[in-house]
């Protein structure tokens, strides 16, 4: 069995990225493989590099307004590409009304300041766990 395979990006102009390197880590840790993309990074990039990957996941980190118009388009361009059975995560301070938007747009769980990471770890296994039992449509 392969192991999880999850994509770290920053989107938009954000550039505190030491919360998603610590992240990155962390999944590493609990044995998934991890691709980190960096900051400054567009929703084309990261769905490219999905796509390359062939991930499971893609996980954001926001500490900027920017994800409420960025993450809808990656969104789009994952749907476009037929990429539906990539899990998006997020991570950061998503304050409201942004977090239902997110959700609506497909973003599938949201991880505030704080979120221990055994509940990071097991939501990202639970989703691709759920995968499993449905046909990939890459």
């Amino acid at each position: 069995m392969r192991k999880i395979r999850v994509v770290i990006s920053k989107i938009g102009l954000d550039g505190h990225e030491v919360g998603a390197k610590l992240i990155s880590a962390m999944l590493k840790n609990a044995g998934m493989e991890v691709v980190y993309l960096g900051k400054f990074q567009t929703p084309e990039s990261i769905v490219a590099s999905a796509f390359q990957e062939n991930a499971d996941v893609i996980g954001l980190s926001c500490l900027s307004p920017n994800h409420v118009r960025l993450i809808p388009k990656m969104m789009d361009l994952l749907k476009e590409k037929g990429m539906e059975d990539v899990f998006v995560v997020v991570g950061g301070t998503v304050p409201d009304p942004y977090p239902e938007e997110l959700r609506n747009a497909g973003v599938r769980e949201i991880f505030g300041p704080g979120t221990m990471s055994d509940k990071v770890v097991s939501s990202i296994k639970s989703l691709v766990a759920s995968q499993k039992t449905r046909p990939i449509s890459r």
